[in-house]
C-alpha cells in the first residue's frame, strides 16, 4: 500500500523512539498523487479497525491500516473541516469491542513558545501551573496535559493504568531546543496513575516518576497520580490577610517541630499512620493547649524511604501519601490557620537520592545533578547535589518553593543543610572539590539561588518565614539581599545549641569552669536573626533524649531540663523545640513508634509539660521576651561574671522603655538565700515565673508573690532585690510600671 509515511519514521514510531510523533500522527497536510490532502493518522496497537468520527460531518470515515501493528491513516480532501474538539477516533479491538476517543495528537500544545523561553532562562516561576499533569479543557474536551523536561532523551512516552502501561500508545511531542516533552490526553481525569517512559541518550529505557507530580502512590510503589489541586475550598483568608501585615521579627514565635508519622499513631491501621485530617485536629488542640505559635513539619514531600524522615525527597511537589491525599493536607493547613497556628515545612533543595524512578540520570544523563562527583555527589549522605548553575534546575527549585507557599498556603520554609549548599568543599578533603571561577570555595550558583528564593518568597508572599539551617560562620544569612546577605528571615543558632547542651551535660559542680559557654552566645547573638533550636537532630543517633542527657539523679535531671528550657525561652531569639522534648520523653526519638505519651501520668513529666505551656504563655504576654530579639537594645547583662556561683542575670526589654523583666538563673543545685541582684528602679517586683514551682515538679523555692527593691543599689544600678534563688532554677521578675 502506497503511503506518504517514511519507513524510518514508521519504524521509529513502532519501536518507541520517534522523537516527535506529532509530525506523523494526528492531522497532517500532505501531497498525495499530486494533490494537496489532509491525512489523519493514528497509532492504535492491538486494534482490528478504526474510523474518524466527526459529528460536524455527520458520518464515520474508515481509516486504512498502514502497518499490522496498528498504524492507520485516513485521506481527506484538503478543505475537509476538522476540529480537535469534535473529531474523534472510533476503535474496534481484537474482540470487536468499540471505543470512541479523542485523538491526543489533534490538540495544540499548552506551553507557549514564551513559556519555554523563560523556562530556559530559569524564570518560569509558576511552572507548577504548566509542567507535570495539568487538568485542562480544550474546545470543550476535558483531559490532562503532561509536560516534562528531558532534553537528552531520544523519546518520552506516557504510560499508566489508562493505556495498560504500554509505551507505544502515548509517545510525547518534543518541543524542540527547550528539551520539553508534552502531550494532552483527552478524557484522562484525576486519580489516574502515570509515569514517563524515558529512552535515554544511549537507548536505555526507564520509567520515571513525574518531577512536577502533585501526588504519588504509597511507597514502595512509585507511580505519580493525576491530581486536582483546585478542589479544596480554602477558608483561611483572614489568616493570610493578617499574616501579610506581620512584622515577624517583633512577634512571639514558638515552633513545635513534628514528624507526622511518629507523633501519634493509630494501632488499627497497618502502618500506624494517622491521616492529615486526624492530625490536624489533634495537633491543633495540642498546640493551643501548649501555646505554640507554629508547627514545623519535617519534610512531607514524597520520599521512598521512611527512615530518611523525608530528607531524601523524590516527589518535590507531592505531599507524601503516607498520611493521606493532597486535599487532606490542604485541610490540615487550613484547619491550623483557622485556629491561629502557622505551618512551616522543611524544604530540601540541597540534595536528592539516587532512586532509579527519581531525578537521578533523568534523561540518561546527569540532568538535575552534576556529572562530576566532585560537585555532584554528597560524600556524607550518598545523595546527589543539584546543578544550581543550570537554569532549568534553578527554575525547578524556585518554583517548588513558591508552590508550597502558593498552593498550600504554607507560612514558612525551613531550608535544610544550607551550609552544604554554600561551600564547594563541604565535607570534602583537598582534591575532592572544584574551586569556583575565582578560585574560591564558595558555591556561587547556590548562593545566587538562595538569594533569589528569598527575594521571590518574601516578595510574592508577604509575612512568610524563610529559615536557614546553617551551621557555619557565613555572614549575612539573615540580612537583606540588597546588602549582600542571603535574605533569610531567620537562621538557626547552631552555636548556641552546641554550647548550651555541652554546658548542661556537665555535672553542676564543674559548671563554674565552663561559664563562658553560656555568656559567649551574647557576643554574636545580634549578628543574625536567630532561632534557638533544640531539634530532632539533638535526640537521635545515640545522643539520647534531652532528659537523658541531663546530669544528676532523677530530681536533678528534671530540674536541669526545666532550667534549660527556661534559659532558652528567656534568651534572645525565636524558639524551636522537637516533639516529646516538652514533656521529658526518656527514649531517643524513633520514627517508627509514637511518643511516650503514657509518661504524662507521672507528675514529673506532667510538670515539665505544664511549665512549657506557661513559658509559651509568658513569651506571648511579655513584649520584652519577643519584641526585640535581634538588637542589643533588647538585652542587658546584670550579672555575667558570677562563675563561682554559676549565676546569670539579665534584663529583657521591649520597645517601651518601661516594659522589661529581670531574669535570673541558678545553674547549680544549691539554693541561694538573699542573693543580691541589681535592678533598674525601686518598687515592687512580681515573680511572674519560677521553674522550681511545685506545679512543675520542683521544690517550690522562690520569691512568691514577689520582692521589694531596696537601696543601696547593686551591679551599678540604683536598686537591688534580695532573691531566694531555687536550685537548678530560673526566676523571672517584672517590675511595677513607674508613673
Amino acid at each position: 500500500m502506497r503511503t506518504n509515511v517514511s519507513l524510518d519514521a514508521m519504524t521509529a514510531l513502532l519501536e518507541g523512539h520517534l522523537q516527535n510523533p506529532s509530525t506523523l500522527l494526528g492531522p497532517q497536510t500532505i501531497w498525495h498523487e499530486g494533490r494537496r490532502m489532509l491525512a489523519v493518522r493514528a497509532f492504535l496497537p492491538d486494534s482490528r479497525q478504526a474510523w474518524i468520527v466527526d459529528p460536524a460531518q455527520g458520518a464515520a470515515r474508515p481509516m486504512r491500516r498502514l502497518h499490522p501493528a496498528g498504524l492507520y491513516e485516513a485521506l481527506c480532501p484538503a478543505d475537509y473541516s476538522i476540529s480537535p474538539g469534535q473529531y474523534q477516533l472510533r476503535v474496534a479491538d481484537q474482540e470487536g469491542q468499540m471505543q470512541t476517543v479523542h485523538d491526543p495528537y489533534a490538540f495544540e500544545p499548552y506551553l507557549t513558545d514564551f513559556d519555554l523561553h523563560i523556562f530556559g532562562e530559569g524564570k518560569l516561576l509558576r511552572g507548577y501551573e504548566k509542567f507535570g499533569a495539568q487538568l485542562r479543557e480544550i474546545d470543550g474536551v476535558k483531559g490532562t496535559n503532561f509536560a516534562v523536561w528531558a532534553p537528552n532523551a531520544q523519546s518520552v512516552s506516557l504510560v499508566g493504568d489508562f493505556n495498560r502501561w504500554d509505551g507505544r500508545r502515548h509517545p510525547m511531542k518534543h518541543r524542540g531546543p527547550s528539551g520539553v516533552w508534552e502531550l494532552f490526553v483527552p478524557g484522562l481525569d484525576a486519580g489516574q496513575k502515570y509515569k514517563f517512559r524515558v529512552r535515554g541518550r544511549w537507548g536505555e529505557v526507564i520509567d520515571k516518576s513525574d518531577p512536577w507530580g502533585f501526588a504519588a502512590e504509597l511507597p514502595p510503589c512509585t507511580a505519580s497520580i493525576v491530581t486536582d489541586l483546585s478542589r479544596f475550598q480554602w477558608q483561611d483568608d483572614a489568616w493570610l490577610e493578617r499574616r501579610a501585615t506581620y512584622n515577624q521579627q517583633e512577634r512571639p514565635i514558638s515552633i513545635y517541630e513534628v514528624h507526622l508519622g511518629s507523633w501519634r499513631r493509630g494501632a488499627e491501621r497497618k502502618h500506624g499512620w494517622l491521616n492529615y485530617r486526624e492530625l490536624a485536629h489533634q495537633l491543633v488542640a495540642y498546640c493551643q493547649e501548649m501555646g505554640y505559635t507554629h508547627l514545623e513539619l519535617m519534610p512531607i514531600s514524597e520520599h521512598p524511604y521512611s527512615g530518611s524522615w523525608g530528607y531524601q525527597t523524590v516527589g518535590y511537589f507531592a505531599v507524601t501519601s503516607r498520611y493521606g491525599s493532597p486535599e487532606d493536607f490542604a485541610y490540615f493547613v487550613d484547619y491550623c490557620h483557622r485556629h491561629d497556628i502557622g505551618v512551616i515545612l522543611d524544604w530540601v533543595p540541597a540534595h536528592f537520592p539516587k532512586d532509579g524512578h527519581g531525578l537521578r540520570q533523568f534523561d540518561g544523563t546527569a540532568l538535575y545533578e552534576h556529572e562530576d562527583p566532585r560537585k555532584g555527589e554528597h560524600p556524607d549522605w550518598g545523595t546527589l547535589i543539584f546543578n544550581y548553575g543550570r537554569n532549568e534546575v534553578r527554575n525547578f527549585l524556585l518554583a517548588n518553593a513558591l508552590f508550597w507557599l502558593d498552593k498550600y498556603h504554607i507560612d514558612g520554609l525551613r531550608v535544610d543543610a544550607v551550609a552544604s549548599m554554600l561551600y564547594l568543599d563541604y565535607s570534602r578533603k583537598q582534591g575532592e572539590w572544584i574551586p569556583n571561577q575565582h578560585g574560591g570555595r564558595e558555591n556561587l550558583e547556590a548562593i545566587s539561588l538562595l538569594q533569589e528564593f528569598n527575594i521571590q518568597a518574601h516578595g510574592q508572599h508577604p509575612g512568610v518565614l524563610t529559615i536557614a539551617e546553617e551551621s557555619t560562620a557565613w555572614g549575612g544569612v539573615s540580612r537583606p539581599t540588597y546588602t549582600g546577605g542571603l535574605g533569610f528571615t531567620l537562621k538557626w543558632n547552631m552555636g548556641w545549641m552546641n554550647d548550651t547542651l555541652r554546658y548542661f551535660r556537665d555535672d553542676p559542680i564543674h559548671r563554674r569552669f565552663h561559664h563562658d559557654e553560656l555568656t559567649f552566645s551574647l557576643i554574636y547573638a545580634f549578628t543574625e536573626n536567630f532561632t534557638l533550636p533544640l531539634s530532632h537532630d539533638e535526640v537521635v543517633h545515640g545522643k539520647r533524649s534531652l532528659l537523658s542527657q541531663m546530669p544528676g539523679d532523677l530530681w536533678q535531671k528534671f530540674a536541669n531540663l526545666r532550667l534549660l528550657y527556661s534559659y532558652m525561652w528567656t534568651h534572645p531569639g525565636k524558639k524551636l523545640l522537637f516533639m516529646g522534648s516538652d514533656f521529658g520523653q526518656w527514649n531517643e526519638w524513633n520514627h517508627d513508634t509514637e511518643l511516650q505519651w503514657d509518661l504524662l501520668q507521672w507528675e514529673t513529666h506532667g510538670g515539665v509539660k505544664q511549665m512549657m505551656a506557661d513559658l509559651n504563655a509568658l513569651l506571648r504576654k511579655e513584649a520584652s521576651l519577643h519584641e526585640i530579639d535581634f538588637d542589643p537594645s533588647g538585652f542587658e547583662w546584670i550579672e555575667c561574671n558570677a562563675r563561682e556561683d554559676s549565676i546569670l542575670a539579665y534584663l529583657r526589654k521591649a520597645k517601651d522603655p518601661a516594659d522589661q523583666v529581670v531574669v535570673v538563673h541558678n545553674f547549680t543545685p544549691v539554693p541561694r538565700k538573699d542573693y543580691p541582684i541589681g535592678v533598674p528602679q525601686m518598687g515592687w517586683y512580681q515573680e511572674v515565673f519560677n521553674s522550681d514551682s511545685q506545679y512543675y515538679g520542683g521544690s517550690n523555692v522562690g520569691n512568691f508573690p514577689g520582692v521589694q527593691a531596696q537601696a543601696p543599689g547593686w551591679h551599678g544600678r540604683p536598686a537591688k532585690v534580695l532573691l531566694t534563688l531555687p536550685p537548678l532554677g530560673t526566676v523571672v521578675l517584672k517590675p511595677e510600671r513607674m508613673g
